[in-house]
């Protein structure tokens, strides 16, 4: 008889768990990193989305870095995924494979702070992505290059910085990741006029980039690209190449806004899990907002600028929940549609 009892139960338990079905996930939003907790004290790039969007359920992630955050109706899942390119590959593989999750009609948020170019943008600035661009490169201390060269960086297969044309000698398919070009101007659109706040300190700040009228402006929405690297790179020449690279491995068509050191991975891990079928690459915004600049300001040393703290910080944080959760609020409110049509197509 007990045995009979316990072939029953068995029974109704795989049933119960064969009608068991993935959360039909909506949105996801990804930040990189995080101070202290997930509410409460200094905020990182994570804490506004968790106390604002109540993402108040813990999941466990053990192929994260963190647990991850959902809200109560397992529509929104929030992901910090450390920082650095491997943690964001790694993350984003390990989440686009949890079988917990149906993430194929799933947005995509990847949100986060970075350092603005001032020849674009100010602190403060949202920029949306059409592409991102990782770093994948020769190097040779600039102290041992040729004399005319401007940098000591240059494609794997080429000779030299700068070569005239991409091409397939030096071409590389994973350094250059376009996105959803027209869903990057519909988010710009719902965003572009958003007042994105000011702070007196900043502003005092950002007025001693004499020659850059762009770094000089209070913040604002604009498009503009990413450029992804694991070194923690600065300066006046680091940015100039960060231009160059941009522009080479977009042939012209992108533009370097924004140095962060995460968004290739993140990239290069939706490209596979989009061929896998677990996701929709269409259905991906990149958002970056700077919190300091990439070089340091006229009559200044780049060392100087490099070890200083980010002066904006707080302005970037709020800037990306703001400009991001427009975003998300639209698409979420329009699900009937936005489920089966992106929006810009």
């Amino acid at each position: 008889m007990r045995l009979w009892v316990v072939a029953v139960l068995a029974l109704f338990v795989g049933v119960a768990q064969a009608q068991e079905k993935p959360w039909p996930v909506r949105a996801v939003v990804i930040a990189t990193f995080e101070v202290g907790n997930d509410t409460g004290d200094i905020p990182g790039e994570f804490q506004f989305w968790v106390e604002r969007e109540k993402l108040t359920e813990v999941i466990d992630f053990p192929g994260g870095v963190h647990p991850l955050r959902t809200n109560k109706e397992h529509t929104v899942i929030g992901m910090l995924s450390g920082t650095t390119l491997v943690n964001s590959t790694a993350s984003m593989m390990a989440l686009g494979l949890d079988p917990r999750f149906d993430l194929t009609h799933a947005y995509f948020l990847i949100n986060g702070i970075a350092g603005v170019d001032p020849k674009y943008a100010s602190i403060g600035t949202a920029a949306w992505a059409k592409f991102v661009v990782g770093d994948v490169a020769r190097e040779i201390d600039p102290r041992e290059a040729p004399k005319d060269w401007p940098y000591g960086l240059f494609p794997v297969t080429a000779k030299r910085p700068k070569p005239d044309s991409p091409g397939s000698s030096n071409w590389m398919r994973s350094q250059s990741y376009p996105l959803n070009a027209g869903l990057a101007d519909w988010a710009f659109g719902l965003t572009r006029n958003l007042n994105l706040g000011d702070d007196p300190v900043v502003a005092q700040f950002r007025a001693g980039f004499t020659g850059y009228p762009e770094a000089q402006r209070p913040p604002f929405v604009m498009i503009g690209d990413t450029f992804a690297s694991d070194y923690y790179w600065h300066g006046k020449i680091m940015t100039e190449y960060a231009e160059d690279w941009v522009k080479m491995y977009t042939k012209g068509k992108g533009r370097f806004v924004m140095t962060e050191m995460e968004d290739a991975g993140f990239m290069e891990a939706i490209e596979r899990l989009g061929r896998m079928k677990r996701v929709d690459p269409a259905r991906v915004m990149v958002l970056r907002t700077g919190s300091n600049y990439s070089m340091q300001r006229p009559g200044h040393e780049a060392v100087e600028s490099v070890t200083a703290p980010y002066i904006g910080s707080k302005l970037a944080l709020e800037a990306a929940w703001l400009c991001g959760s427009t975003v998300l609020h639209t698409l979420l409110e329009h699900w009937d549609t936005t489920y089966a049509v992106v929006p810009g197509q």
